[in-house]
């Protein structure tokens, strides 16, 4: 093992940090430092046998350690509760179900858990690999978008990561651009999802760890029944929290937006995003984008793609992609961007344009029309109703009836007043 003496990463091989340049010396030719404000880094945990080097994350739940794994000689990653955590019996336990959950997945697109220990200092750890590279949220900040190859790439990553937990019917609930990881490679990046921490065990006879009508998750990325703590939750809100990853990474800002918790999750259970190729018109997102982002981001569940690898194949035949997202997970994003400009323009072709439904409702109504922005198609469409009428789907929000058209109004007070004047002439000529 090698080790940087200027920033303390640890490398499995190497002459040269390729962080900051710096020659990286044996492990065993220096020592790990010390941190004033950490009494941990530089210590030895769990029996001596992780020594930990330097703090690389720091979250609600606790602090992740880069670590020296003495035993099998490796560099580990050890995610240590902080001390107020470890004192709450409920958050140990999904600290615990955390390692057994991921455990017991696979890890080409998971973070692989490799223990779950008691720590010296009355604390608990989960030792996992160790990944280098960057959070998705971290790209997203810095460069606020990704291309379209990047995304279908990330999403086929996840899709396949995420099916294995979902067959075993465990949601992983806190979906979200923190908890998807980067893992940068010459071929094209590696996705591992992180955190199960907050996950749903669908299975028969599972232990719930939730009160029932508890909200968990992170506001921007919840699906309605998610925000509203349902029992029906299922794999679908994780196809929900994809979707919006993707609409994100996409056009640059989130689908459903808000101050602060509360009117975020007021916005997901009663307002229909904008269409991203209007909001990402500016980034090139095509219109084609736009039925299955509706689809995905439907409010009641079972309108939405079935599966999350049916959501990826959606986002990659949108951009005139052939196959599926298994295949496209192992094509280089040079490729896959050579794919998109050759099959893009003929998807384009012949998807069909989209109603400009402003306009009908203001020729319905006698007023001028609005003209539509460039790429609007709206989120709106026209369904039958029971009656054999129309209504439209943005109308129907968390299972409310539809308000009364515009025009009913004048209609039904008309009617009233001169139900009311012909009382009143009846009662004069009385």
């Amino acid at each position: 093992m090698r080790v940087c003496a200027t920033c303390f990463r640890l490398f499995p091989e190497g002459g040269f940090c390729p962080v900051d340049g710096k020659p990286l010396v044996d492990v065993g030719a220096t020592q790990p430092p010390s941190d004033p404000e950490d009494p941990r880094v530089g210590k030895s945990a769990c029996g001596a046998r992780y020594q930990l080097w330097r703090v690389v994350a720091d979250g609600g739940m606790g602090r992740v350690y880069q670590a020296l794994d003495t035993v099998g000689n490796r560099t580990v990653a050890l995610k240590i509760l902080h001390t107020d955590v470890a004192l709450d019996p409920v958050s140990v336990e999904r600290f615990k179900r955390e390692f057994q959950f991921s455990a017991a997945l696979p890890h080409d697109h998971i973070v692989e858990v490799l223990g779950f220990e008691r720590t010296e200092d009355e604390s608990w750890a989960l030792v996992m690999e160790y990944l280098e590279g960057e959070e998705l949220r971290t790209l997203l900040k810095r460069e606020k978008t990704m291309s379209p190859e990047a995304v279908l790439r990330m999403m086929s990553h996840v899709a396949i990561g995420l099916t294995g937990a979902h067959e075993k019917k465990i949601v992983h609930r806190d979906l979200k651009p923190d908890n998807v990881f980067i893992c940068h490679a010459g071929e094209g990046d590696l996705i591992k999802i992180l955190d199960f921490g907050s996950v749903r065990d669908n299975s028969e006879g599972s232990k719930k760890l939730t009160v029932m009508g508890t909200t968990i998750g992170s506001p921007f990325y919840m699906s309605p029944e998610q925000a509203q703590g349902l029992p029906s939750l299922d794999h679908r809100a994780d196809v929900w929290a994809l979707a919006a990853i993707a609409y994100e990474c996409l056009t640059g800002t989130v689908p459903f937006a808000g101050s602060n918790g509360p009117t975020i999750l007021l916005a997901i259970l009663t307002q229909d995003p904008k269409p991203p190729s209007e909001v990402g018109a500016a980034f090139g997102v095509p219109r084609t984008l736009d039925d299955p982002m509706e689809m995905a981001l439907a409010k009641n569940a079972n309108l939405r793609h079935a599966t999350i690898g049916a959501l990826a194949d959606a986002f990659g035949h949108a951009y005139g992609l052939e196959g599926d997202h298994h295949e496209w997970a192992k094509v280089p994003p040079s490729e896959l961007k050579a794919r998109i400009a050759a099959g893009l323009p003929a998807k384009l072709a012949g998807a069909p344009a989209k109603l400009d439904l402003a306009a009908m409702d203001a020729s319905m109504s006698g007023a001028a029309p609005v003209p539509a922005p460039p790429g609007a198609g709206g989120f709106r469409h026209i369904t039958p109703n029971r009656d054999g009428g129309s209504a439209t789907e943005d109308d129907i929000v968390m299972g409310v009836k539809p308000p009364l058209p515009k025009w009913m109004i004048p209609v039904v007070a008309g009617v009233v007043l001169l139900c009311v004047v012909a009382i009143v002439v009846a009662f004069v000529v009385a």
